[in-house]
């Protein structure tokens, strides 16, 4: 073998060697953002266990003023009697 043809195959190698790191790289870049994705999901869903567990559902933003508002005056009337 020429030192031609073994210079072609060494960089052929190092060329592959990049290639395959970069292929890696991506690889775990992907499956760190899955991963993230997927705890983000989680989180959501145990806070919405905890709230059904505590008897709470998702209220909308209006039952959400009104139960404030009843709230409120409910305080303002213990205060003033």
């Amino acid at each position: 073998m020429n030192s031609m043809g073994m210079k072609d195959q060494f960089q052929d190698k190092a060329e592959n060697l990049r290639n395959k790191a970069q292929q890696a790289k991506g690889g775990a870049k992907d499956e760190a953002s899955e991963r993230s994705a997927q705890d983000r999901e989680r989180g959501r869903e145990r806070g919405r266990e905890r709230g059904r567990e505590q008897g709470r559902r998702d209220e909308t933003p209006d039952e959400a003023r009104r139960a404030a508002q009843e709230a409120q005056d409910k305080f303002n009337q213990d205060y003033d009697a």
